[in-house]
């Protein structure tokens, strides 16, 4: 029997390089080799064989395997062929094989010729006398000839046992299991294509493996307008991208990936000459599919139509696609005008104009934000509380931990800007109160101003740091608030912004309430002011011993304004996420310590690992800002 086991120690005996090298000519680039994919025709290489992971790799059509899938999709051997082959040349002794896996295997080579045999006959249908009525809808669309034999069109006529009297030569079993015919519990199998516009649905390399159907006959209100296969042993709708193998050697060429509704869309979009354009099967955009786009681009764009179905579509893809962003790996969303699907665009306005709606696509934050701000009306502070909880939620459903503070920080800023109107100072304005807050010098407080700013006196001393740490608690998340109030104090203007997610965060060393306050009156703050403050209230200016280690950058006097927002941003992040942080490893430690089971455990040692990656990445965070500035 073939194990896993067995098969792995027979690929780590084959070089797959020297292997591939034997009828493909390779070069050496870095730790991989690189060649013209000998799965399809290409004028510049985008196969790659690494030897390391042992598997090659065609980023244009997708072509992906070991030395096994080499012998058996290259060289045309059967599975136990190629493994009897490689493991004469490896020296090893070949087990019984595992009858599963080679039936198996020789199930989707007979499927893959059932589905060449049925797209033989669609197409030989499309230009029969029975094909009349397909050829006169493919001359409403506009498509020219190479198009319609570029993409494979044909014709499924009516009759429920035409397809099974045209491949009789394959079992009816086999024409099930392909998906070509449906059975059904006391009634005899039928044909599921029928009266149809058909188009082949190919995987990665070319191969048929399920069509699509168009209905034609608009009597017929009871079926759907277009049907696809089910799922097959060669199908998965989930995880295959309708044109991704012409697609992709044309997305290396534009360095761009566009995803339409489906396929018809995909067609008047290449007859345009856009060809790097695919589209999912019948469903929403898959996290499989997403994937799969960014191996290709790392910037997909997103064109549905400009309806409401359109929309709800971009946005499910939109929230699909959170949990797996990472650097430089995103979406990008085109709104068509309402109504228009791509090819109604290109027929009223022409490929200049579908050229420039993609050219204005928009990122996935800002689209967020506008669907979310939209989807309801905002006139009471309720309504405003509901669209904040509506973008956290987005957030929180961010995996890559930078990627998330900085959509929270960016969402934060487009709310308070919504919800929060700057209004016109009466300060600023002269009146009043006498212009802007005086500078004056806090009594009691330890430090000096310099070029404006105010520098906090290095040393405190023990009496002072006693009462600090009375009043905060003590321990590293202090130090931190340490830091950041010297921060805020250091660059007033950053008060305001920082507000409201300073304001929900629990257990904030007090000063923070008061730096708050100060945010309610009118008028610019200063630092002098806000000395003053904290020291009128009987608590100390923060030091420099308090956040001894943390020397972040907007606490360097050298550091300009809009790096140090930047700066103390990144440190507010990691100061409001710790508290939730620290909650659910306490909560999660009682659990544990009640339960004593398994899960529990691991649960908590999942949260004890975020806890320590947190400090590290403080420190890092703080020393890596020192440093530059």
């Amino acid at each position: 029997m073939l194990t896993p086991q067995w098969l792995d120690q027979l690929r780590t005996r084959v070089t797959l390089s020297a292997l591939i090298g034997r009828s493909t000519r390779l070069t050496k680039a870095g730790r991989e080799f690189k060649a013209c994919c000998p799965f399809h025709n290409e004028k510049s290489p985008s196969f790659t064989v690494n030897d390391e992971k042992g598997f090659y790799h065609c980023f244009g059509c997708g072509a992906h395997g070991d030395a096994i899938r080499w012998m058996t999709d290259h060289q045309g051997l059967s599975f136990m062929d190629a493994v009897k082959e490689l493991a004469a040349e490896a020296g090893m002794d070949v087990p019984a094989p595992d009858p599963r896996a080679a039936k198996a295997a020789e199930k989707r080579d007979t499927l893959h010729d059932v589905m060449a045999a049925a797209q033989a006959w669609f197409v030989q249908n499309l230009s029969s006398s029975g094909g009349e009525a397909a050829r006169a809808y493919l001359g409403t669309r506009g498509f020219d000839a190479h198009t319609l034999q570029r993409f494979g069109f044909g014709f499924a006529p009516e009759g429920r046992q035409a397809m099974k009297e045209a491949l009789g030569k394959f079992p009816e079993a086999m024409l099930i299991e392909a998906g070509l015919r449906i059975e059904v519990e006391n009634r005899d199998p039928y044909d599921r294509f029928r009266g149809r516009l058909m188009l082949p649905i190919e995987d990665a390399r070319g191969r048929v493996i399920a069509f699509g159907g168009r209905i034609l006959s608009k009597e017929k209100t009871d079926a759907p307008k277009y049907l696809n296969s089910p799922d097959t042993p060669l199908f998965d709708k989930g995880r295959t991208l309708y044109n991704l193998h012409r697609a992709a050697p044309a997305a290396r060429q534009s360095g761009r990936m566009v995803v339409v509704e489906g396929y018809m869309d995909v067609v008047a979009m290449a007859a345009a000459g856009i060809g790097e354009c695919v589209a999912p099967l019948g469903t929403a955009l898959t996290e499989q599919q997403i994937e799969m786009l960014w191996r290709h681009v790392e910037m997909p764009v997103l064109c549905f139509d400009g309806d409401a179905a359109g929309q709800r579509a971009a946005m499910r893809a939109v929230t699909r696609a959170l949990p797996l962003l990472r650097p430089a790996h995103s979406l990008r969303i085109v709104r068509l005008p309402e109504g228009l699907d791509p090819d109604d665009l290109i027929k009223q306005r022409g490929a200049r104009a579908m050229e420039e709606t993609l050219g204005a696509a928009r990122s996935l934050i800002e689209v967020l934000w506008e669907v979310e701000r939209d989807a309801q009306p905002l006139t009471t502070p309720e309504d405003k509380a509901g669209l904040k909880a509506r973008l956290m939620a987005h957030v929180d459903a961010i995996q890559h931990p930078d990627i998330a503070s900085l959509y929270r920080r960016e969402l934060q800023d487009r709310y308070s800007e919504f919800a929060f109107p700057k209004r016109e100072s009466r300060w600023q304005q002269g009146g009043g109160g006498g212009g802007q807050f005086r500078a004056s010098q806090p009594r009691g407080g330890r430090g000096n101003f310099q070029n404006g700013r105010w520098q906090p006196q290095a040393e405190s001393t023990p009496e002072s740091l006693e009462r600090l740490r009375r009043a905060t608690g003590g321990g590293a998340r202090d130090a931190l608030s340490a830091a950041v109030l010297a921060g805020l104090i250091q660059w007033p203007a950053q008060v305001r912004r920082h507000a409201e997610a300073l304001a929900r965060t629990p257990g904030l060393d007090p000063r923070f309430g008061l730096l708050l306050d100060c945010c309610q009156a009118s008028g610019a703050l200063e630092s002098d002011h806000l000395a003053t403050i904290l020291v009128e209230n009987g608590l100390e200016i923060p030091g420099t011993a308090e956040y001894s280690g943390l020397r972040f950058g907007f606490l360097n006097t050298d550091t300009g304004a809009d790096q140090a927002a930047e700066d103390l941003a990144q440190a507010i992040d990691l100061l409001v996420e710790r508290p939730v942080l620290d909650a659910a490893l306490a909560q999660a430690t009682a659990r544990f310590e009640s339960e004593l089971s398994e899960e529990a455990f691991a649960d908590q040692q999942r949260l004890l690992k975020r806890k320590l990656e947190f400090d590290s990445r403080l420190r890092q965070m703080a020393t890596r800002q020192a440093a530059s500035s």
